[in-house]
C-alpha cells in the first residue's frame, strides 16, 4: 500500500500539535508516536477552524458575501 498524502499541511500540523499540547510528542518521536485520541483531536479542531472561516459571520459582512 502506497504512503497516503497529507491533506493538511505540515505547519497547520504543527500548529494544532502545540494548541492541543502534544508538539513535543511529535518533534521527539514523530507523528507516528501520537495517540490516536490526539491524532482525533486535531482533526476535530481543523474542522472547527474551517467551519468559523466558511461561515456567514466570519466574513464580517451580512449574508457572508
Amino acid at each position: 500500500m502506497g504512503r497516503r498524502r497529507s491533506i493538511m499541511s505540515e505547519q497547520m500540523k504543527n500548529e494544532l500539535a502545540k494548541d492541543l499540547g502534544f508538539y513535543d510528542t511529535v518533534q521527539r518521536e514523530g507523528w507516528g508516536s501520537i495517540r490516536a485520541k490526539d491524532a482525533g483531536n486535531m482533526v476535530k479542531r481543523a474542522i472547527q477552524l474551517a467551519e468559523q472561516k466558511l461561515s456567514p459571520q466570519s466574513s464580517g459582512r451580512p449574508g457572508g458575501r
